[in-house]
């Protein structure tokens, strides 16, 4: 299997600041993980919510497959993420407070060929710490800049 599988919410170190991560198994059916195959997912606007039985992912897109009949997924259902019941009771007492959310940050493909996603338990970020992240990536850049000449 090829690992080069590697679909990222750019956004989520700008907007949070990411407190615990945790790795998930998600729930798919048999176009998903194709369509997933081929990097045609979109995570930038997802986000975790515990529903009746467990944390789901929502708002993740996976596009149809191209090569799929009428057994086609839909491309914003939601979608059970597995993990351990003391991970799960632990992201359920810290989600539950104010200002704190779970987003993903990636996914992939593992060596046995499943797909797994990299969960964060995240704050919200307040205007000032984004400029702080912008002025920061700014003088690294520049850093990078004067020593390659």
């Amino acid at each position: 299997m090829s690992n080069d599988i590697n679909i990222r919410n750019k956004k989520a170190h700008y907007e949070y600041h990411i407190l615990e991560k945790y790795m998930a198994g998600i729930q798919l059916l048999g176009t998903e993980i194709k369509s997933i195959r081929q990097s045609k997912a979109n995570i930038g606007d997802a986000f975790c919510a515990f529903l009746q039985d467990g944390l789901y992912i929502r708002n993740m897109h996976i596009a149809e497959y191209s090569h799929g009949s009428f057994y086609n997924h839909e491309s914003k259902r939601d979608r059970k993420l597995l993990l351990t019941k003391k991970e799960l009771s632990k992201l359920k007492v810290k989600g539950e407070e104010k200002g704190f959310t779970i987003i993903p940050l990636k996914i992939f493909v593992n060596e046995r060929g499943y797909a797994k996603v990299e969960i964060a338990l995240a704050q919200g970020k307040k205007d000032y710490d984004k400029r702080e992240s912008i002025k920061e990536r700014d003088t690294k850049r520049e850093l990078s800049r004067t020593y390659k000449l």
